[in-house]
């Protein structure tokens, strides 16, 4: 199913940059406009002005940030500051992180892969999109004729087949690494011979892939795809728009760390707030426990362990107590959830959360996404609420990497921001040209 190829990735002239920590930057999404200073105090070639360049009061049609990012990528190709590889390649990419005070590794293979519509099963996405972000990336995309940043995915190695095989491979120099940046260092290396690609991708043909993160680069570049399509209908099946940039990962690697983004809440008039307390109490089991004991958050975890059942940690409703909701009439919710779901997404805690309390109880729409943020850390959710930030915390338990491959054989979506892939792939490790 899955169409896989090796491609001259294009990366840094570590002679012309020095340490590649202080070049490459996190993705667009989650560049903030502080961060954003930052990188462009960090080095003169960090990645951010092609990944993120700036906008500016002055910025016209010929003169924007997308104009300015194309040039950028121009220039440093012609300085060499960015080299591209003779040979084509698969990437091996390590990354390695500390999480909860524990070094993992991530492995990746940094490939191409044919780019395919959603309705051929072949490449499955688990979360659903807005319209904005792709907007931006499909500008990006014409201004640049490149990937920027790779797309996370997830692939089932049966047998264990690509881990043997790279296991059999002897890797040799690496072509990037890095000395670490925020506890994270990154090392990759090209295999270019041509028996052990074929091998590679071979592994691959009939089976499908799933999207982990970077589901608005890919639809961008299906986007990108059809304009190209449309504007030179003779463009051979092998062009390079008709192919993304992606790092696939093994379900089951040790180093696939999903985080659930906890719910917080503002902007509620008093009343909602008075009255959730009641609404909650007729579809919930709610045990409550205090902030002051010395164990609270290892019982937070202990409750949120039972993942058989729909629970979840509600905190700002009741002074110093964290509230312990399980689910008691599911029959009843499921039915405030839209029809067309599946009943495995009806059963996720981020669904009922979601569709049943924020949309139900407390009548948030689509406009009242201001009033929602999303935190990654239990404590820092809750000490938000506690210096009045934020009114509410729904703290919900992570998302299986078994549960997200169901909803999405199932040809489901999860809500938006239901999964965090914890660490971000950076953007400027290697680029793939599409020109």
């Amino acid at each position: 199913m899955a169409e896989v190829r090796p491609f001259n990735g294009v990366h840094y002239n570590k002679s012309m940059v020095g340490d590649l920590s202080a070049v490459i930057c996190p993705p667009y999404d989650i560049i903030t406009p502080q961060m954003e200073q930052e990188l462009y105090r960090c080095s003169q070639y960090n990645f951010v002005r092609i990944e993120h360049g700036q906008q500016l009061p002055q910025d016209s049609a010929i003169d924007n940030k997308y104009t300015r990012s194309a040039d950028t990528l121009e220039q440093w190709l012609k300085q060499e500051v960015l080299i591209a590889d003779k040979l084509p390649a698969i990437y091996v990419h390590d990354h390695y992180f500390v999480h909860e005070g524990k070094e993992y590794k991530r492995r990746g293979l940094i490939v191409l892969v044919r780019l395919e519509e959603w309705h051929k099963n072949i490449v499955r996405p688990h979360e659903g999109t807005l319209a904005e972000p792709k907007s931006d990336r499909v500008s990006l995309l014409w201004a640049l004729g490149a990937n920027t940043s790779s797309i996370l995915t997830m692939f089932e190695d049966k047998q264990k087949h690509v881990s043997s095989l790279l296991a059999a491979h002897e890797f040799k120099e690496p072509v990037i690494r890095t000395s670490g940046f925020n506890r994270e260092r990154h090392v990759i290396w090209a295999i270019t011979e041509p028996q052990v690609v074929r091998e590679i991708c071979r592994s691959f043909r009939g089976e499908p892939l799933y999207i982990a993160d970077g589901h608005h680069r890919y639809e961008s570049a299906l986007i990108y795809q059809r304009e190209r399509l449309a504007s030179s209908p003779a463009v051979s099946a092998d062009n390079a728009c008709n192919f993304v940039m992606m790092t696939l990962v093994d379900f089951d690697d040790p180093g696939l760390i999903i985080l659930p983004p906890h719910r917080l809440i503002r902007g509620l008039p008093p009343l909602k707030m008075v009255n959730l307390m009641s609404k909650l109490q007729s579809f919930f089991d709610i045990k409550e426990l205090s902030l002051s004991l010395p164990n609270v958050w290892q019982g937070v975890d202990d409750f949120l362990a039972e993942a058989a059942q729909v629970r979840f940690v509600l905190f700002g409703l009741n002074g110093q107590r964290l509230l312990m909701l399980t689910l008691r009439d599911f029959d009843t919710t499921s039915q405030m959830i839209p029809y067309f779901h599946s009943e495995l997404y009806k059963g996720l805690d981020v669904s009922v959360v979601d569709h049943v309390i924020l949309e139900e109880l407390l009548g948030l729409s689509s406009e009242d996404e201001v009033k929602i943020t999303y935190n990654y850390n239990i404590k820092d959710a809750v000490s938000r609420v506690l210096a009045q930030d934020y009114q509410l915390a729904f703290i919900i338990k992570p998302v299986r990497a078994e549960t997200i491959k169901a909803i999405a054989d199932a040809g489901d979506r999860m809500p938006r921001k239901s999964t965090y892939f914890y660490p971000k792939l950076p953007s400027g490790l290697v680029l793939n040209r599409l020109v």
